[in-house]
């Protein structure tokens, strides 16, 4: 109490302070120095009763509850019982606001009662426990908010790291390393976040893990600088954000994959012709990859000739001026079911996949690329597998077109071509060789007796006789000769190139199978067998089409006439008039 309980005159309590027996202190109290006492005083009588001692015990006595002057009464007791001084807490007040007091305690002389000095400790005790919960917290976001926290000292060695490691690091196996060990490549001290001398934020930094891999972290350091403005350290957090990182690579590879493809499915795609589709589809593959050549190829329907150099396959479209043997040893590899191909061959790198349309293989992509370019990655890969599915879809449309095409221009029961696809293809023949010169032979074919075939045998036979005259007629002319069916068992032959002479030749050798016809007549009376008309076709003649068709149908007719099973020559067609095709 010091000077604030000096005696200052008017009546005195006397107080003594005693240790044990024995009095230590004995002194006066005067009333006024109590009254100017800054907190509350009480004065605790021997028969029970706690009285204010000055104005502000007397305002404090009002908001306590008398079990709480109960509780300042039973501290004061126990000063009495020890007959001693003592300090003592007391709380005071509801649940959930209550006050913190520390109460001082001196006993007066000649069991006069207990003086009971009273001061509140609530704000400095919620002070104390609100520094203590946020150092708490604080330690808590740091180990929630952050993959490192760190601190190095004076010593450029780490003082301070996560107690659970980092990086895959231990606490310890942090500790005893360097700070600059962690880094990736070579940085001067001036660039080491760890030893920095500049406040860093959010600056990205690659940190090596304890197996070799690398760590992409943000970093946020400060330098620690004493009184004396020298560098005693530094302070900082890392966020690993290397998932984020990759995460990111990933979608922006996924992006750029869908551009390319993209790009390249839609420069196919805008063609309208089916087979020009993959000339064009060959070419955006190669530069979308960055190949010199593209070779894509369909796979071999059943009816189609082998290829000798591609087994199983033929090329449908290319890019560059590589021969397409080459891709063989590819082919080989995907016809045997290989998902994909890669490999060096002939100095070259390749990539291939096979095409495909619902599930099954109809084709395959290659490409080749020279090492010096690098080797293919995974983009690469992941784009040829979905660029060969477009591809595949690509030539199931060009087949279909080829189908249509062949239906529309050949007769469906013998495969030869249909009047109109005749006709067309013979106008593009005259017009060359009205250019270019040379000259040809029109045969027309028609069947001897046939009708009766039909009506005494059945359409069946008459179909299997048809059949085999288209093989007699095959087989007599050349894959650059025209041959179709004009309908019912009328036939027409271009002989290309041909003349009079060689026309007679394969006239009589049409005849000269006739006999082949036996088992499909109806009768020995009313044999199966053709008569043809020939009609040679002259440039100089600047004969039309029609007037060449006219001859040729007026000479199988003369043929008929004249016996049938036999071969008339058309007359020469008149000179020319002017007009031509």
């Amino acid at each position: 109490m010091g000077k604030d309980l000096a005696r200052e005159g008017g009546a005195s309590s006397s107080v003594s302070a005693f240790d044990g027996q024995n009095e230590v202190l004995s002194f006066e109290v005067s009333p006024a120095a109590l009254e100017r006492y800054e907190e509350p005083v009480f004065r605790v009588l021997p028969a029970g009763f706690i009285e204010p001692a000055n104005p502000v015990a007397l305002e404090f006595a009002a908001r306590l509850a008398p079990e709480d002057m109960e509780r300042l009464k039973a501290a004061a007791d126990k000063s009495t019982s020890a007959n001693r001084a003592l300090v003592d807490m007391v709380d005071v007040g509801p649940e959930g606001k209550q006050q913190n007091l520390q109460v001082s305690l001196i006993p007066l002389r000649d069991n006069g009662g207990t003086l009971l000095f009273v001061r509140d400790l609530t704000l400095d005790n919620s002070l104390r426990l609100a520094l203590v919960d946020s150092r708490r917290r604080y330690k808590d976001f740091i180990e929630i908010s952050t993959d490192f926290a760190w601190e190095t000292g004076p010593d450029e060695r780490f003082a301070f790291v996560p107690p659970r490691g980092a990086l895959g690091y231990t606490a310890d196996g942090l500790v005893a390393m360097e700070p600059r060990q962690l880094l990736v490549g070579d940085a001067p001290n001036a660039e080491t976040p760890f030893l920095t001398k500049r406040r860093i934020e959010n600056e990205e930094l690659w940190l090596r893990r304890p197996d070799g891999r690398t760590a992409c972290v943000i970093v946020s350091a400060m330098p620690l600088i004493a009184r004396d403005g020298k560098w005693v350290g530094a302070r900082g957090v890392c966020r690993d954000v290397t998932e984020t990182r990759d995460r990111e690579a990933t979608l922006t590879r996924v992006r750029n994959r869908e551009r390319v493809l993209t790009r390249i499915v839609r420069a196919f795609r805008d063609e309208v012709n089916p087979e020009a589709m993959l000339g064009v589809a060959a070419e955006a593959l190669s530069r979308g990859l960055g190949a010199e050549h593209c070779h894509i190829f369909r796979a071999l329907s059943d009816d189609a000739p082998a290829s000798p150099v591609t087994p199983g396959f033929q090329l449908a479209a290319r890019y560059g001026d590589l021969e397409a043997g080459e891709g063989a040893p590819v082919l080989k590899t995907i016809g045997e079911g290989a998902a994909a191909v890669e490999l060096l061959l002939g100095g070259m790198q390749v990539l291939a996949a096979p095409a495909r349309y619902q599930n099954a293989s109809n084709g395959a992509v290659i490409l080749w690329r020279t090492v010096e370019r690098g080797t293919w990655n995974d983009d690469d890969r992941l784009l040829i597998g979905d660029i060969a599915n477009q591809v595949g879809i690509t030539i199931e449309q060009f087949t279909h077109h080829e189908h249509v095409l062949k239906i529309s221009r050949t007769d469906a029961l013998t495969g030869l071509l249909n009047r109109g696809a005749f006709v067309e293809g013979l106008q593009r023949f005259l017009a060359r060789l009205t250019r270019d010169g040379g000259h040809g032979v029109l045969m027309y074919v028609d069947l001897d007796n046939f009708k009766a075939v039909n009506d005494t045998k059945g359409h069946q036979a008459g179909d299997d006789a048809l059949l085999k005259v288209r093989d007699i007629l095959v087989q007599h002319t050349r894959p650059t000769d025209l041959i179709a069916r004009l309908g019912g068992d009328e036939f027409a032959i271009w002989l290309n190139g041909a003349d009079l002479e060689i026309a007679k030749t394969r006239a009589g050798q049409f005849l000269e199978r006739m006999k082949e016809l036996g088992p499909y007549s109806a009768g020995a009376h009313r044999p199966l067998g053709m008569s043809v008309g020939i009609a040679v076709w002259d440039r100089q003649t600047g004969e039309t089409l029609d007037g060449l068709l006219a001859r040729g149908d007026a000479a199988m007719y003369d043929a008929k006439r004249g016996g049938k099973g036999t071969f008339t020559v058309a007359p020469d067609a008149p000179p020319p008039a002017g007009g031509g095709l």
